[in-house]
């Protein structure tokens, strides 16, 4: 999960927000207070200023006038003196200066001690002339140049008491406003602590609120990552009856139902997989792209390849079908189609079925292919035609030589003394060779059936290999083999083997190996027959002297009506069946029978049997 920065937290916010409120609170709380309070000392000290001028006023009024009109003062009182003592003596709440000026603009009194402006010179004064010529009061805010503070000035002109509103003179006092605004700046400094006092408590309080209200969303935040993880141990701290509680409450019993959802998951998942690993059909699911999403055991070990280089490819490519087929008409027609793999081991066919993975809405998802290998099937049907095939040519033969000659017997032939007997011969001689060969095709149908029971015995296999032997010298013997000056060489064990086996088929398996050899043995050839034992085996094999068999024709010579060479094969009497018999008895042995070959050089078959050695103490005799 992505890590949420300090100031990303709702904890963050929260105590920003908080703080912010009460700045701004603070801001226009302080704004206003400070305004108001501005202007509240402002008016309070204006109008003090302006009772101290009223009362300066009233005072020297009688002495404005005496020095307006001097014949009417007493002689022992000096207006400009007492003007002057006045000025001296008055103290004012925050007085800095008092001019006394006549109607002509001349300076009567002054208490400015840097004597710029001194007694008995004109006041060149804008605010004075307008006054004492116009009779206008002026009050306003200036800067005294020399200390840079601010004063303030009040200029009132002097009516005369008679009545006549005449202007006798006026009156400037300058105050000190600097205090004020000094005692201003003071209240905001002592705000401005004051509100950063607020803002740092606010911001404890309310950090301590948020952590109240994101501390159960932290252990919420854990808890839904750990059922994100698969962790559901454990529950979130119900702190209380308001929302966050019941958002827990709710997060512990969806905790529960996840993992109850998820157990079942699981174990749909688990059974899904053992019922997918166990399918002896491959099975390929994919998305709507047609790529590659869940690919079984079976599916991996048909395609020849890992998990990881099947997912995320086409299903097209891998089957190699993407140049003739495509996933909508596969999808929609529901044809089954035949793929060829050729395999490290050996050919594969596999053949393909699919279907749509679809909702109950009807939305597609994607789709299912089940592979099945064919193989065997496809093999089992070819060798069926084969068979077939091998079958009716064979019994086509000598069926076709037999009718000719029963033909020609009919068309006359049978008067004939020297020409009937041959006929018939050659006739009796193609019927026994059909006896045979569904003889031999019966048999090997009750193998393939399992109704093929072996009377086995425990059985002397070196007597037994002996009185084949000694039947074959007897027959090459014979009128009919003895012009071929055939030779049999055995070199055979000179103790008893004795093996748990069927000697009626063993012996079979014998004749039709030695009748081979015989067969394909040149005149004057030898026919070499040994017996060994090899750990738990008996081998015996059988070797002539003949024209060899191809290395490509060996692997297949104990196929049904397989033959190298099919006209002698077929002009020497033979069924194409006789190995394929010895092969099937051999096996129902649980030995084994194969050969060995060298063109031109000769063949050797080898049979191997099972033994177990016995001791005499084993058989119980005393």
């Amino acid at each position: 999960m992505k890590k949420i920065r300090f100031y990303q937290t709702i904890n963050a916010k929260i105590v920003f927000i908080i703080a912010m409120v009460i700045v701004f609170a603070l801001q226009l709380i302080g704004a206003n207070f400070i305004t108001q309070t501005e202007r509240q000392l402002v008016d309070n000290f204006t109008e003090n200023q302006q009772l101290q001028m009223n009362f300066m006023e009233n005072s020297l009024l009688p002495y404005l006038e005496m020095y307006e009109n001097p014949e009417e003062a007493p002689e022992d009182v000096d207006p400009m003196e007492e003007i002057d003592t006045l000025i001296s003596d008055f103290s004012g709440t925050a007085i800095t200066g008092i001019v006394v000026v006549d109607s002509d603009f001349v300076v009567l009194g002054s208490n400015d001690n840097t004597q710029q402006i001194a007694v008995g010179q004109l006041l060149n004064n804008d605010d004075i002339r307008a006054a004492v010529l116009q009779g206008n009061s002026n009050t306003r805010q200036v800067i005294n140049s020399a200390t840079n503070a601010r004063r303030w000035r009040m200029i009132e002109p002097v009516f005369s008491s008679e009545g006549t509103q005449s202007v006798i003179g006026a009156i400037m006092m300058e105050s000190n406003i600097e205090s004020i605004y000094e005692q201003i700046t003071d209240i905001t400094l002592i705000f401005l602590r004051a509100s950063f006092i607020a803002i740092i408590l606010s911001a404890i309080l309310a950090n301590i609120v948020s952590k109240a209200l994101t501390e159960p969303i932290r252990e919420m935040q854990t808890k839904a990552k750990a059922i994100a993880e698969g962790d559901y141990s454990g529950e979130v701290t119900v702190y209380g009856r308001d929302e966050l509680g019941l958002l827990a409450e709710n997060i512990n019993e969806l905790s529960e139902e996840v993992e109850s959802g998820q157990q079942r998951i699981e174990a749909e998942r688990r059974r899904l997989d053992s019922v997918l690993s166990n399918m002896s059909e491959g099975v390929i699911a994919t998305n709507r792209r047609g790529e590659i999403d869940v690919v079984n055991n079976m599916a991996r070990i048909m395609l020849d390849q890992s998990t990881e280089d099947l997912v995320d490819q086409n299903i097209l490519f891998v089957l190699d079908i993407e140049k003739t087929h495509n996933l909508r008409d596969l999808v929609e027609r529901k044809e089954d189609v035949l793929i060829g793999f050729d395999t490290d081991e050996y050919p594969t066919i596999l053949r393909a079925s699919f279907s749509l993975i679809q909702s109950e809405s009807g939305y597609i998802s994607g789709v299912v292919c089940v592979l099945r290998d064919v193989t065997e099937e496809e093999q089992i049907e070819e060798e069926r035609k084969q068979f077939v095939s091998n079958v009716s040519h064979e019994l086509r033969t000598p069926l076709t030589s037999m009718r000719s000659y029963i033909e020609a017997l009919i068309d006359g032939a049978w008067k004939d003394e020297e020409l009937a007997p041959r006929f018939l011969d050659v006739a009796q001689s193609e019927t026994d060779r059909m006896i045979r060969m569904i003889q031999d095709l019966l048999h090997l149908s009750r193998i393939d059936s399992g109704k093929s029971e072996l009377n086995k015995e425990l059985i002397d296999l070196t007597a037994l290999f002996m009185q084949v032997l000694n039947r074959f010298e007897v027959l090459l013997d014979s009128e009919e083999y003895r012009d071929n000056n055939y030779t049999l060489d055995s070199q055979l064990l000179t103790e008893a083997v004795f093996v748990d086996i069927d000697p009626d088929r063993i012996i079979q398996v014998f004749d039709n190996v030695l009748n081979n050899a015989i067969k394909y043995s040149p005149d004057g050839g030898t026919i070499k027959s040994t017996m060994s034992l090899s750990n738990d085996q008996v081998i015996i094999s059988i070797q002539d002297e003949g024209m060899g068999i191809p290395k490509d024709d060996l692997e297949h010579i104990f196929d049904r009506f397989y033959r190298v060479d099919r006209a002698r094969s077929r002009a020497m009497g033979g069924t194409g069946l006789g190995l394929a018999i010895s092969r099937e008895v051999v096996e129902q042995h649980g030995g084994r029978i194969w050969a060995e070959s060298v063109e031109r050089k000769g063949t050797t078959f080898y049979i191997a049997l099972p033994y177990i050695p016995f001791e005499e103490e084993d058989w119980g005799w005393e």
